[in-house]
């Protein structure tokens, strides 16, 4: 290699070998992320109490004389009409005692009718002289002691026979009989020492009682004495069902009880709700909603925005620059799929929906305005 090439590749070798030693640039790779803007609403406070479902009506059947069942005459779960027959009772001892009456009283007929002929014969006689007022008051007095007689025997055959009536028991209401506790050929006791042999029940508006703590009672009171939108409470009663579903029909506060349980330092209030489409049914453990309160102007994010680490709240909100930052805050009562920021979060601040996904806080991001649910009403 002559010395002028030796010249000119030399500057070349070491120009390449300065450009092997230096590193590339790195991609930067800004993520998309949803973001919502925190609103101002006033937010309804809701409590929910623990009640337990009872028909319009709830009957017992209870008999009124006892004996052998001899007859059942409905199937049990169906629909009854007042006055059907269900239970039939062996009527032997009743009709027994019913056929006793009745010659009770054709006896005390025919003393009556006996002692009316020798009154009508004595009196003439006495208004003639021929025999004594003596004999005319005994005859008298014989006469109203067969009327009395007759009157006795006569209210004995009604006893008997409406004793022989309770051998047929029959529905008191229209409604839903339940399941039968006796089976033809069992004995039936008589009054509740014999206790209920079923229960009908009408199942048009239903009733829910549910017990309220004392403290709570006053506390709400004090607070719709301060605010009137509380006081419509009466007539906007939710109903939570076992599977956590909302009963599709709001109530209203029927009666609170006379006094408070001093075993439990709570008072018994009822709620009534329609039931057309026999949903409900007695003996059903639900939940009752009340609206017990309200925070006029408060800050609502969604749920799923809010991180939680044991006591410890946080938020990540959206800088100037689209970089996330993490935000403690502090919250208040939980409506429907949202949270009540009561500190952290200004109306209009924009949050970011980070989830689990880990975002690097020096990195910005891809802001996409998500729509979100923020309605107040605890519809869930």
């Amino acid at each position: 290699m002559t010395r002028s090439t030796l010249r000119y590749t030399l500057p070349l070798c070491i120009g390449l070998l300065a450009g092997c030693g230096e590193k590339p640039a790195q991609l930067v790779i800004h993520p998309e992320v949803g973001v919502v803007e925190a609103v101002q609403r006033t937010v309804p406070v809701f409590s929910e109490f623990v009640g337990q479902t009872y028909g319009q009506e709830d009957i017992q059947i209870i008999p009124r004389v006892e004996g052998w069942v001899v007859g059942i005459h409905f199937k049990e779960g169906d629909p009854v009409k007042k006055g059907q027959l269900l239970y039939s009772i062996d009527d032997l001892p009743t009709r027994s005692k019913m056929d006793a009456a009745q010659a009770n009283v054709a006896k005390a007929q025919t003393m009556v009718t006996n002692k009316k002929a020798d009154l009508d014969r004595v009196k003439p006689l006495a208004e003639m002289n021929a025999l004594s007022k003596r004999d005319l008051d005994a005859a008298q007095a014989a006469y109203d002691a067969a009327v009395a007689e007759l009157r006795a025997a006569q209210a004995g055959l009604q006893t008997a026979s409406i004793e022989e009536s309770y051998t047929r028991i029959t529905s008191p209401i229209d409604g839903v009989i339940g399941i039968s506790k006796v089976q033809v050929g069992d004995y039936v006791g008589k009054g509740t020492l014999g206790g209920a042999i079923n229960t009908v029940s009408s199942l048009g508006d239903m009733r829910v009682r549910f017990p309220v703590a004392e403290t709570d009672i006053l506390a709400f009171r004090k607070r719709s004495a301060e605010d009137t939108t509380l006081r419509a409470v009466r007539e906007d009663v939710k109903l939570i069902l076992a599977d956590g579903s909302l009963y599709p029909v709001s109530g209203r506060l029927d009666l609170a009880d006379r006094s408070i349980d001093p075993s439990t330092g709570s008072i018994l209030l009822q709620a009534v709700f329609t039931n057309a489409a026999r949903t409900l049914r007695p003996g059903q453990s639900v939940k009752v909603q009340l609206k017990v309160d309200q925070v006029n102007h408060a800050v609502l994010v969604p749920q799923r925005a809010v991180n939680q680490l044991q006591n410890l709240f946080s938020v990540f909100l959206l800088n100037d620059s689209n970089k996330v930052v993490m935000t403690p805050v502090k919250v208040g009562q939980r409506v429907g799929q949202n949270w009540v920021i009561t500190e952290g979060v200004q109306p209009g601040q924009k949050v970011a929906l980070v989830g689990n996904a880990l975002i690097d806080p020096k990195v910005a991001v891809v802001p996409k305005p998500m729509e979100w649910d923020f309605d107040t009403t605890n519809k869930d």
